[in-house]
């Protein structure tokens, strides 16, 4: 199987998204080859951003949507129809400005859909301003005195966002990020994976996280622990954890409410036909 199609892909050589490009496609390719998954069943959905490019390079079923909106369209594709496998792509301002709420109420509805985050710092696609995830002191277009505000930790909003799948992953390290992603797809409910992204033009941090990052699957750390993934996730400076912070099993959103569909109609005769008859 070979997902690539014939678009010019537009990003900045050297761009970190080629990193969580690549290492998504080996991944969704080897699913599918492997029938863990249907070509035809994977939904991809970006928003704004340099990043929103990513779903023309890839040979599925996608949707380009507006700014904040991407965890909304996935969960409506799910609710949908519960085949389908949502694969959502957002940018860090992209999902803690416009769509934060959007964000918070994915995770803590536990819908069964993926959602990645391309977290570079910075507003690239507008030419360098700063972004709810930019450091607090980072000069930009925007600030150029320093940024006067603290940061958002995207993998502690997660985790007390109720996610029942949390993880951190570099878009320099291609093969950790396929091991991240594969076990992204395998969970049953709503897995979220902040990758550090680099953007070679607004604000490089190729050499920073390549100092500091280290593996959380190389110590003796605990997947299961909530408390020990909320520590972890607070930790940042000398030394950064990437891996899968925490995972859980529970009743998705989408399993609650089509249960609860079906104690009050069959399913199975409803015509949405006559249901959008309504809306006319």
């Amino acid at each position: 199987m070979n997902l690539t199609t014939d678009r010019k892909i537009q990003w900045c050589p050297g761009c970190g998204n080629f990193g969580i490009y690549n290492a998504l496609k080996t991944v969704l390719e080897k699913a599918i080859d492997e029938k863990r998954v249907k070509q035809e069943n994977i939904v991809l959905v970006s928003g704004i951003g340099c990043y929103g490019y990513i779903t023309n390079y890839y040979h599925l079923n996608s949707f380009h949507t507006i700014h904040g909106r991407v965890p909304p369209l996935l969960t409506g594709i799910k609710l949908a129809n519960p085949e389908l496998i949502p694969i959502g792509f957002v940018g860090d301002g992209d999902a803690f400005a416009e769509g934060m709420s959007h964000t918070i109420h994915i995770a803590r509805r536990n819908s069964n859909a993926k959602l990645i985050l391309h977290n570079n710092g910075v507003y690239g696609l507008t030419t360098g301003q700063f972004t709810p995830t930019s450091p607090k002191g980072f000069k930009s277009k925007s600030t150029p005195f320093g940024n006067p505000e603290n940061p958002i930790n995207p993998v502690t909003l997660m985790l007390v966002s109720q996610a029942t799948f949390v993880a951190r992953g570099f878009s320099g390290d291609i093969k950790h990020l396929q091991y991240i992603f594969d076990e992204m797809l395998k969970h049953r409910g709503f897995a979220f994976v902040e990758v550090l992204q680099p953007c070679v033009t607004f604000n490089n941090t190729y050499q920073f996280y390549k100092e500091r990052v280290y593996k959380l699957e190389e110590t003796d750390y605990k997947i299961g622990d909530f408390n020990l993934a909320l520590q972890k996730s607070l930790e940042w400076g000398e030394k950064i954890p990437v891996g899968i912070f925490y995972r859980s099993e529970l009743p998705t959103y989408e399993d609650l409410v089509l249960r609860g569909l079906d104690l009050f109609c069959d399913r199975s005769v409803l015509d949405l036909k006559d249901i959008v008859k309504e809306f006319i």
